[in-house]
């Protein structure tokens, strides 16, 4: 009996012209400077996104959990990984709410180094947005980049990448929302909350324009992919549909040591989970399902309580939202080791289980090309992997089958190589008592 699957739908995708801001990166004078000023932001102008893998991915967003659902597996953007992503640190602040004042021209100009009057003279509205022309802004920082004043240059070309390239609103204009944003320089709750809104408001309406920052998305999934030959070269000339309904759990690069020692964002305030305003509105997302991509294990069915969702389009709030998130934002609750025990990237049974279960009713977009495994595998070979930290965790006694057979093969294994070893030394040193005696003898006079 075939499966049922669930139709498809059309997004497309806004990826600005880069070409301008490309050409400006000429002008950085000192690279490692600028990343330490401004994070990781120059690959986000010459990363080139494949449309195909991402009009497959969104296929899979589930609106219901706020991730990614496949077969016996999810994965969602964190703000942990964003931030690793761009290289720029979350600030314990209250990030954009779109509540903050429109910052005057003076403002701008001070923030640019640029004279009042040329702001005055080009601020304008589009969309019913004020903002800045990115052909003025381009111009400007090209003045200054030929004369080498560096501060005035990165300052507005940063604001380009701001306005263009992280929260593209409008072609060719750098609306206000991304210069208040820039003046907060706390971007990354937004860019995660503008992911969110809008993979959740084009799936809602049954498909449509992805407006968010596309390279961070696309560098944070092709981060999770396997990055073996025959994947990434596809010798197979497989549809993106087929190449991603083929990976199972153990085929995922699901930790990177760079968050060994991170704290996880585990909630906000009232929340039990992570509130999240972007520029068109706000949403939540569930750090417990993403708790593996941190390095930490995936044990059993999550709490519904914890997967509470909430979202809401701007100008459409009727249960005040909004004013509950930035009052949220004011209280922290982060999570490490001591709440979550040893670093072990590994996804037990009983939440496998519900993963499927899961993906069954809310069904896959695409046909399977495998059948789905009864049980989970153990941890991953994968090189970027975490491994267990204590195989001796009171714990271990949970792990599926084939994890225990593993353990005991590896147990086994140790136990012959250090009698191998001691087999070794005892062999040393029968042969130096039996031989040195007499060759010391041979060589007295």
């Amino acid at each position: 009996m075939e499966r049922q699957k669930r139709h498809t739908k059309k997004y497309s995708f806004r990826q600005p012209d880069l070409k301008e801001l490309r050409n400006l990166t000429s002008y950085v004078l000192d690279p490692l400077g600028f990343k330490a000023r401004y994070g990781k932001l120059l690959p986000l102008l010459t990363t080139q996104v494949d449309e195909g893998l991402m009009s497959t991915l969104v296929q899979f967003y589930d609106p219901l959990y706020h991730c990614f659902s496949f077969p016996d597996f999810q994965l969602l953007p964190t703000l942990e990984e964003y931030a690793h992503l761009v290289g720029i640190p979350i600030l314990d602040q209250v990030p954009f709410s779109g509540l903050e004042s429109i910052p005057t021209s003076q403002e701008i100009a001070d923030m640019l180094h640029i004279d009042e009057s040329l702001v005055k003279a080009h601020m304008t509205t589009k969309g019913g947005i004020q903002g800045l022309p990115s052909d003025f802004l381009i111009a400007q920082a090209t003045v200054y980049g030929k004369a080498m004043s560096e501060d005035a240059f990165e300052a507005i070309f940063v604001l380009l990448i701001y306005g263009l390239v992280l929260f593209p609103n409008i072609d060719k204009f750098v609306d206000v929302n991304a210069i208040r944003i820039f003046s907060a320089l706390n971007p990354v709750p937004t860019l995660l909350g503008d992911t969110y809104v809008s993979l959740h408001l084009r799936n809602a309406k049954g498909g449509g324009a992805i407006v968010c920052c596309l390279t961070l998305l696309y560098k944070w999934f092709i981060s999770h992919l396997p990055q073996t030959v025959a994947f990434k070269e596809n010798k197979g000339c497989l549809r993106w549909s087929m190449r991603l309904m083929s990976l199972t759990n153990d085929d995922i690069s699901w930790y990177d040591r760079a968050y060994d020692g991170v704290q996880i964002i585990d909630s906000y305030g009232e929340f039990s989970n992570v509130p999240l305003l972007g520029t068109c509105g706000g949403i939540s997302y569930n750090p417990v399902l993403a708790r593996r991509q941190l390095g930490f294990p995936l044990k059993d069915k999550p709490n519904n309580i914890l997967l509470e969702g909430v979202f809401f389009q701007e100008g459409k709030d009727p249960q005040g939202l909004k004013a509950r998130m930035v009052r949220a934002w004011r209280k922290i609750h982060k999570k490490g080791r001591s709440e979550l025990g040893p670093k072990n990237c590994i996804a037990l049974e009983p939440y496998t289980t519900w993963v499927r279960k899961r993906a069954s009713e809310y069904l896959m977009p695409y046909d399977y090309l495998r059948p789905t495994p009864l049980v989970v595998a153990g941890p991953s070979t994968l090189p970027n992997q975490g491994v267990i930290d204590d195989p001796n965790d009171a714990w271990t006694s949970l792990l599926p089958q084939s994890s225990k057979f593993w353990k005991r093969r590896y147990d086994r294994l140790a136990k012959e190589k250090a009698d191998m070893e001691a087999a070794y030394e005892r062999e040393i040193k029968r042969l130096r008592a039996a031989y040195l005696p007499a060759s010391r003898a041979s060589r007295d006079p």
